[in-house]
């Protein structure tokens, strides 16, 4: 094979993907958000994902002429707010599409824009790999119908135990309901889902959590090497043991920011889609069919705006009450 025949293999390669991403965007607008012709549509991007938001417009223009694309500059955390103009757009739509790298879901420039009915998909992080091969090539109707089968077990339980292989156990009780709603299927005024969707959580009762538990996936979307162990008494948090360099050790510390005692454990869920992988992306991570995730809230003050870190964990073996829901990373009926 000769360099000509290398370079008609690459074009034809990257023919094929590109065809799989205009697909994967072709989804999000029609079957995902169900976009109509008369709506308005705003795709909301950063320059680490001009592309996809790209992808977007153009398959949201095949739809409606009523599509906007801003580019906003990054934010350098999930939950910040967007520029003043981003958000005063979000609420004048019908339907928002945020694929930025940091999420925009917990802003009150979403929950405004919510509030006056937009439906919103947030896609944080989100990477042509997940577009092209990962979350977002499942099957959304059937995902739907899988998570809503879920309830006649869920309702039933409202306890849970995560245990390791190490020995360590943590137990916590869940507030409320679990939330079936991410399926990806997002047609209702208000309604808000993430992309790609597949998972089912709940609020946890803080006070109820008690234990040690190794996050050994990623830690808000950085991929980790050694576990960061989160040691618990009754809600508060006794200890977390993680690397103190690089990266992922400032983001650590910043969520500390010696206030440990104040962090509580505030949501657990589990993943439902069977083509999502572990990618180094929470967006993705916890979506992935065998794993589970926790997240942990630092409080806002006056001096910050409330800080949230997703924990993804993997391999673990997932007890709600009696019924065993995963067995060491393998997902139970």
């Amino acid at each position: 094979m000769d360099a000509g025949d290398d370079d008609v293999d690459t074009l034809a390669s990257q023919s094929v993907d590109e065809e799989k991403l205009r697909n994967s965007a072709k989804t999000v607008i029609e079957t995902c958000m169900q976009l109509r012709s008369h709506e308005n549509l705003l795709i909301i991007t950063d320059p680490n994902t001009a592309e996809i938001g790209q992808a977007l417009y153009e398959a949201g223009s095949q739809v409606s002429d009523r599509v906007l694309m801003v580019m906003m500059p990054s934010t350098h955390r999930h939950g910040q707010e967007p520029p003043a103009p981003v958000a005063d757009l979000m609420r004048r739509q019908h339907v928002v599409i945020a694929a930025t790298r940091y999420s925009l879901t917990h802003t009150r420039a979403r929950l405004i824009s919510s509030k006056d009915g937009a439906r919103i998909a947030t896609m944080p992080g989100v990477t042509r790999s997940m577009l092209i091969e990962g979350g977002m090539t499942a099957d959304f109707d059937e995902l739907q119908n899988h998570i809503a089968s879920m309830a006649r077990i869920l309702r039933k339980h409202r306890s849970v135990k995560i245990m390791n292989d190490d020995g360590d156990t943590m137990e916590f009780g869940i507030s409320g309901r679990w939330n079936l709603e991410d399926n990806g299927i997002c047609n209702r005024p208000g309604q808000v889902t993430n992309l790609p969707a597949g998972k089912i959580f709940a609020e946890v009762k803080p006070e109820s959590v008690s234990g040690v538990m190794k996050i050994n996936g990623t830690w808000d979307s950085i991929s980790i090497t050694e576990p960061i162990c989160i040691i618990v008494d009754e809600g508060k948090i006794v200890d977390i043991q993680a690397t103190d360099d690089g990266v992922l050790g400032e983001q650590i510390l910043e969520f500390i920011d010696e206030k440990m005692d104040t962090i509580k454990i505030v949501e657990f869920g589990f993943g439902m889609n069977p083509k999502a992988r572990i990618s180094g992306s929470a967006l993705e991570d916890e979506k992935v069919l065998g794993s589970c995730y926790i997240v942990l809230q630092q409080p806002a003050s006056r001096r910050s705006h409330e800080l949230r870190a997703t924990g993804i964990l993997t391999g673990q073996t997932v007890m709600l009450g009696d019924h065993e829901l995963i067995d060491k990373g393998e997902f139970n009926e």
